[in-house]
């Protein structure tokens, strides 16, 4: 086991990575941050620091030819949380370079996955997300294991075939 994933640590394994990076994500909420508080209360996706860090951090990659690739597995109707991150998809994961697709977790049928968040970076290395039930990042764990990274990989290519893309899905209006 580690510990939360810094942005310097992050920062290291992308800048590492000479193809690709992909990410799944698996829980309906995270930790809330400034920026989704603030969307609870006025409807307006707003960027921050993060979200600036984020976008430039991403942008070097996808400019040295890294693909990054994002896949949500997502309950419907959507959490508050999964559709604050909708709405920010665009102006901050699209903006900087990823692919994203969304998969309505009742269309997950005969699939695969981890039950926990992962990075693959080159399929070679894997970052295990580990987050307490509230969405509290918990600690992170970096393996090398061929096996593992093979698991993974096989599990995003799998959501990622299925999934729908940014552009295209379209949530329900209601939330959780």
């Amino acid at each position: 086991m580690g510990s939360p994933l810094t942005n310097e640590m992050f920062e290291e394994l992308l800048a590492a990575a000479n193809h690709s990076a992909v990410h799944l994500e698996s829980r309906d909420a995270y930790m809330a941050d400034t920026s989704f508080t603030k969307w609870l209360g006025t409807g307006i996706v707003s960027t921050d620091a993060d979200d600036e860090w984020w976008i430039s951090t991403i942008d070097k990659a996808v400019a040295r030819g890294v693909e990054i690739r994002r896949a949500r597995i997502v309950s419907e109707p959507l959490s508050r949380y999964s559709r604050w991150l909708w709405e920010c998809t665009g102006p901050v994961n699209l903006a900087a370079g990823e692919q994203v697709r969304w998969l309505p977790r009742h269309l997950t049928a005969g699939l695969a996955t981890p039950p926990a968040d992962f990075w693959v970076f080159d399929s070679a290395v894997l970052v295990w997300n580990h987050f307490t039930g509230e969405g509290e990042w918990a600690d992170n764990e970096v393996t090398g294991d061929r096996a593992l990274v093979s698991l993974c990989s096989d599990a995003f290519a799998a959501v990622w075939e299925r999934a729908v893309d940014h552009e295209d899905y379209r949530p329900s209006s209601r939330m959780r």
